[in-house]
């Protein structure tokens, strides 16, 4: 099975611009993310609508796509880059550009869940701990994931799911496991497709 990296790169960002190219231990924050992803993965790609993203790019050798300025979002973006980058792989892999402290275990992790062949879709969650306490849960730049018995995702969100309406909040991150999204998602081919070529409903956009 044939693996490759996507990372959506946009320079202007609302809340942080330019943040692809800030400097992080002498290495800009998209080259750090780049190194993270290649050899874990079979290839890997920044993309991008922006030109000083991608001369950053060709200048610490890596490979870059430019893409359409009008994308809604790093999902269309990453499939975009990807039919230019032309066939040959089972699974894209969609690693966001701000990024640079994502673990090659976490890569690993999210491989694996397509040695399932029913898998069409994996992405990377972890528990927030009463350690973290109620402000982290709150944090909208955390969002939050709630999921099944099955660990199958059923909502994405920035507020707080569910709510419980008999407990301090305190008291929140003792009476339920609520899980925080990492920002790494896997397609098959397929159903990437298929995913971006739906419109936008109601709930993305709020989200």
């Amino acid at each position: 099975m044939k693996f490759i990296g996507i990372i959506p790169a946009r320079y202007a960002s609302t809340r942080f611009p330019a943040k692809p190219l800030a400097m992080l231990g002498g290495k800009t924050v998209i080259q750090r993310v780049y190194e993270q992803v290649s050899g874990i993965l079979d290839e890997a790609y920044v993309a991008t609508d922006d030109e000083r993203i991608e001369s950053a790019v060709k200048a610490f050798g890596g490979k870059v796509v430019m893409t359409s300025v009008n994308h809604k979002s790093g999902t269309d973006r990453c499939y975009e880059a990807y039919c230019k980058v032309g066939s040959g792989y089972d699974v894209i892999v969609n690693i966001q550009g701000d990024e640079p402290f994502i673990q090659r275990s976490q890569l690993e992790a999210v491989k694996a869940c397509f040695n399932d062949e029913s898998t069409q879709i994996a992405t990377l969650v972890k528990p927030f701990t009463v350690d973290d306490g109620f402000e982290a849960l709150e944090n909208v730049n955390s969002p939050k994931v709630v999921v099944d018995k099955n660990m199958n995702a059923l909502y994405f969100s920035r507020s707080i799911i569910p709510y419980q309406r008999n407990k301090e909040k305190a008291e929140w991150l003792q009476g339920h496991t609520y899980y925080k999204h990492i920002g790494l998602y896997a397609y098959r081919a397929a159903v990437l497709k298929e995913i971006t070529a739906l419109p936008q409903s109601s709930l993305e956009q709020a989200e």
